[in-house]
């Protein structure tokens, strides 16, 4: 049985089954990127709720898988030249497992650099502006009598839509045919439009391709299930 006992975050979440993938994660849309890739691809795995509500992620167990302490992370036991490997961030996990794999991330060199161009686009400009909107527009910031920082959300969330509206005329995927490019992306633009409740705000409605693709997505059997992985308590 593979030996997890040297990392010490499996202290805290002890490992079940340790020869498994352990995924430490919450159902955000930055957690369900590796749940739904860990279904899509088809890799054994062993869930882990991490409660960001109880600061969990910030306890030395966690903040020695991951020093920034934000989810997800997973330690792979079998990781390259069959030793464990602990992984933070959500975009570099993706591309870990989509390459562990070979599914999901093209083996022709442009399309894989196409690829993870957009895994980098929703890293670096999806999810913060959603996120900050989400904040602004949702959670504490909508009490701030200046709303110029949630006009400046608003907007840059609106024209970060239409740079998806235009990349996906006259096509179903970002990237040639489904991959983790739009397995980063679902989760925000679902969040942006139901939990954060502010589509009408960013007009939504104005952008029928993301809707489209959007609705596409959700209907994969594998996404249905990783947006609950790992089970709230």
């Amino acid at each position: 049985m593979t030996d997890l006992s040297a990392f010490p975050i499996t202290q805290r979440w002890p490992a079940q089954h340790p020869d498994r993938i352990q995924l430490y994660s919450l159902p955000t849309p930055n957690g369900v990127k590796v749940s739904i890739m860990l279904e899509e691809v088809g890799l054994a795995y062993e869930p882990h709720l991490i409660d960001i509500t109880k600061n969990e992620t910030w306890g030395p167990e966690f903040l020695s898988l991951n020093p920034n302490g934000k989810i997800p992370a997973i330690l792979d036991p079998n990781g390259p030249n069959g030793k464990p490997l602990a992984l933070f961030e959500s975009g570099a996990i993706l591309i870990y497992l989509a390459e562990k794999t070979g599914k999901l991330l093209s083996a022709d060199p442009a399309t894989r650099y196409e690829t993870i161009q957009w895994v980098m686009f929703q890293m670096g400009a999806i999810g913060p502006m959603f996120g900050q909107l989400g904040f602004f527009h949702k959670f504490a910031g909508k009490d701030y009598e200046d709303k110029r920082p949630r006009d400046r959300y608003v907007a840059e969330s609106r024209r970060l839509l239409g740079v998806l509206e235009t990349r996906l005329e006259g096509r179903d995927w970002l990237v040639g045919d489904y991959s983790i490019a739009d397995v980063a992306t679902l989760g925000w633009v679902r969040n942006l439009i139901g939990f954060y409740e502010a589509g009408e705000i960013v007009g939504f409605a104005d952008f029928s391709r993301v809707a489209a693709w959007l609705e596409r997505g959700l209907a994969r059997p594998a996404v249905q299930r990783g947006l609950n992985i790992p089970a709230r308590d």
